[in-house]
Parts: C-alpha cells; structure tokens; sequence
C-alpha cells in the first residue's frame, strides 16, 4: 500500500502551525507501518488532547479521539478487549506527563503490548504556549515570562524506571530513525514508549530566540547524541538518541488470559 493510502486526505489541509514536527512525526510513523505490510483493519489508534493527538484525525485506521490525558486508559481497554489489534498511543508531553502521567506510569509497569508516542515539544501549543513537564529549567513561556523554575522529567529515564520494555529517543531531524524505531516499537511484544523530539516554532522556538522550524530542527541535531557515543562522555549536557532499552518479560494480555484459564478450571 502506498503511504496516502493510510491517509484520511478529506481532513486536509492539516490544523498544525507551519514548521510543526508532527507532521514529520505522521509521516515516518505511516512509513514504518508501510514496511511492515500491515492491513488497515490490524491498527487502531488512540490520542487524547492536544496538538499531537489530532494525528488519529488525519489516519485511514480505526481510530478513538478521547479526553485530555486519559489515552492510555482508553487504550489499555481496547487492547484487552481485541488483543489482536496493533494499538498506537499518541501523545503530547502535557498529554502524557502532566494530566496523564498516572497513567502512562502504570502501562509501563504492566507491559501492556502498545505503542506510545511522547511527542515532546516542550511545550502546550494547542492552549496558548504554557510550560510543560518537559519544558525544562530556565526556558520561557507564556505562564513562565521570567523563566520556567521547574525541572522537567526525562521520558527515557521515568519509562525505564517504571519498567516499560522498550524505550527510545530520537528527533525530527532524524527521521530515518524516526522511522526504523517506530517499526520496531511497533513489532515489539511489550509496551513501548518513544519519546520524539519536535519543535514548535510558533511557541517554544519563538519564546526562547530559537528560530523557525530549520534552526530548530539544526539545534536538536546539534544537541543530541547517538546512544553509547564518545561524544557523550566529552559533553555530558547532549542527549542521547536512540534505543535505550529492548528486553522481553511476560505481556499484559498474554498473562491474562491466563488468570482466566485458571478460574475458568477453577470452576468446572
């Protein structure tokens, strides 16, 4: 299938400012279904609120648009319920740290098989540009105009922590790996988290003097690493990019069915 197959082309022109990265974002997601030859029916998708979440809008897929922060929630239903489907979460940072952080927490720790997309742009750009868990010390915003004092979370470091079994970073700028690392999110028997740097030049990038969307895209290439690189341990301050964690331990709904086969045998 061609990648406009995927597509639901009478909701475009698109909502996102120019220079938006989810579009880079939507692009190498399709690519990588592409080349897995999935049909449309093996996908559904799943977004709250926000920028990034209008993505499931603009897919040929089954598709649920749900509340603020409550994505994942939503998801862990469906895919317990129709374990069969390939179930994508994208989110915001806001959507997925801030309201949802509860949530993302706990579908980390159960190994749920979905795929989650942490969009990370720093910024809420649906709602007027306020600061967000990963806005990060010293930046500016709307609800920061003398600079941000909150410490902002690393998505890799708290996935980890919680216990997801897949986890990779990478950028807009990368897209190749964009690509390759959504592939293997997807194929990936456990939950996994992808956070994917993106600019927002209308409100992070213009807030903090960064530029539009190329200077932006130029900056994170600049202030990222591949992972295990020598670069890193000459300057600790650039992050890594790539695929932290790939590991098997037992799945969500594969566990159980299981407690069902118990009780089930428990009864006759």
């Amino acid at each position: 299938m061609a990648i406009r197959d995927f597509l639901r082309e009478r909701f475009f022109p698109h909502m996102w400012c120019p220079g938006c990265g989810h579009g880079i974002v939507l692009n190498n997601m399709l690519r990588a279904i592409q080349t897995l030859g999935m049909s449309k029916n093996e996908i559904a998708m799943v977004s709250g609120i926000g920028c990034s979440s209008r993505i499931s809008g603009y897919v040929d897929f089954h598709t649920l648009h749900t509340i603020h922060g409550r994505a994942l929630a939503f998801a862990t239903g469906l895919k317990m319920s129709m374990p069969e489907l390939n179930v994508i979460v994208p989110m915001g940072d806001g959507d997925a740290l801030s309201i949802g952080g509860n949530h993302f927490i706990h579908a980390c720790r159960r190994n749920i098989a979905m795929t989650a997309l942490v969009m990370n742009n720093r910024i809420y750009g649906m709602t007027g540009g306020q600061f967000s868990p990963l806005s990060g010390y010293g930046t500016l915003a709307t609800t920061a105009p003398y600079t941000n004092i909150d410490h902002g979370f690393d998505v890799v470091d708290l996935a980890i922590s919680a216990g997801a079994t897949f986890v990779a970073r990478t950028t807009t700028y990368h897209a190749k790996q964009m690509a390759d690392i959504i592939r293997e999110a997807i194929i990936h028997d456990g939950f996994s988290v992808v956070e994917i740097m993106t600019q927002c030049p209308t409100y992070f990038g213009r807030k903090n003097k960064l530029g539009d969307a190329s200077n932006m895209m130029e900056w994170m290439k600049d202030i990222t690493t591949p992972v295990g690189s020598k670069a890193k341990e000459e300057n600790p301050d650039l992050i890594e990019r790539g695929i932290f964690v790939q590991k098997e331990l037992p799945e969500y709904c594969s566990e159980y069915n299981k407690v069902i086969e118990r009780a089930m045998k428990g009864r006759s």
